[in-house]
């Protein structure tokens, strides 16, 4: 199985200050030196923190190419995951069949939205896709978006009947549904990831593998840290981080995803905080609180018990 590993990065789509109808390629690159030397062990491309929903299909697979390329010219081992996913299966399947001709790694497929299938329907839509491509699938259940969401059984079920099925991102509080997969599946036959960052370590207590986090543009090598501790056996450690970062990620997403993201790598200097509409920045006041805010955790060293 394919090592996607603990801390992966569902990375934004940078656009130009001055015209957000073009992908600002260099900021593109300078995330991901950033996410690279931050502990991002794989990158997302093109999900919903990319603002995929505003990319055209075009758009998405140039950005693609040009991320393989940056991350195979700079000899960065990160793995690249495409997001794929659809409410269309035709146009899932195109998706993922063009991520593999590019050479993408793996890719994030979410439930189907606004369509709402049911438990069977759902399992026919990723079981088709899973057949035709040999990429790894990640699997994605945040039903605040999709209105559905997998169940235990039917997670289970399409890891059993689809080897390239290997893991599921799940974004939501359910700690019932990890523990029910996990009594399945163990970690050597399918990953879990945390969805939600303030759960990360919530999950990782009853078996899941890390996260698929929006935070780590900013907060990554406390993430990483906080991950490796718990990893290690230092609970204490990485409760400390825990608490110390928590701030921050909630504040991340006091607005709809990927709006505070934005405005804090903007606070940073590391690319625009602009998005394409209907979205729209996070007001001026509040950027430069959450700067403060970032700032205030990543000015703090050596001041935990390890």
């Amino acid at each position: 199985m394919i090592n996607f590993g603990s801390l992966i990065t569902a990375m934004v789509t940078p656009f130009k200050e001055d015209d957000v109808s073009r992908i600002d390629y260099i900021a593109a690159e300078k995330i991901i030196d950033h996410l690279v030397k931050t502990g991002t062990d794989s990158i997302i491309i093109a999900g919903t923190t990319g603002e995929r929903p505003t990319l055209e299909h075009i758009e998405e697979e140039e950005f693609l190419a040009h991320v393989l390329k940056y991350v195979k010219d700079k000899g960065y081992d990160t793995k690249i995951i495409f997001g794929a996913g659809s409410n269309s299966t035709k146009t899932s399947i195109s998706s993922v069949k063009r991520a593999e001709e590019l050479g993408a790694d793996g890719v994030l497929l979410v439930c189907p939205y606004y369509n709402k299938p049911n438990q069977k329907g759902m399992i026919n839509h990723f079981s088709d896709i899973a057949r035709n491509t040999k990429l790894p699938i990640i699997l994605y259940n945040v039903k605040s978006r999709s209105g559905v969401s997998l169940s235990a059984d039917s997670v289970v079920e399409l890891a059993i009947n689809n080897k390239n099925i290997v893991a599921l991102k799940e974004a939501s509080s359910d700690l019932d549904l990890i523990t029910s997969i996990r009594t399945e599946l163990d970690n050597n036959a399918f990953k879990i990831y945390s969805g939600e960052d303030t759960l990360t370590l919530a999950m990782m207590s009853i078996g899941a593998d890390g996260v698929i986090s929006v935070s780590s543009h900013v907060l990554g090598a406390k993430m990483k840290e906080m991950i490796e501790a718990y990893l290690s056996g230092n609970n204490e450690l990485a409760r400390q981080i825990h608490v110390q970062i928590f701030p921050v990620m909630k504040e991340i997403f006091a607005d709809t995803n990927p709006i505070g993201v934005k405005a804090a790598l903007g606070g940073l200097g590391i690319c625009s905080a602009r998005l394409r509409s209907p979205m729209l920045a996070l007001p001026l006041d509040k950027q430069i609180n959450l700067k403060k805010m970032i700032e205030a955790v990543l000015e703090t060293e050596n001041e935990l018990v390890s």
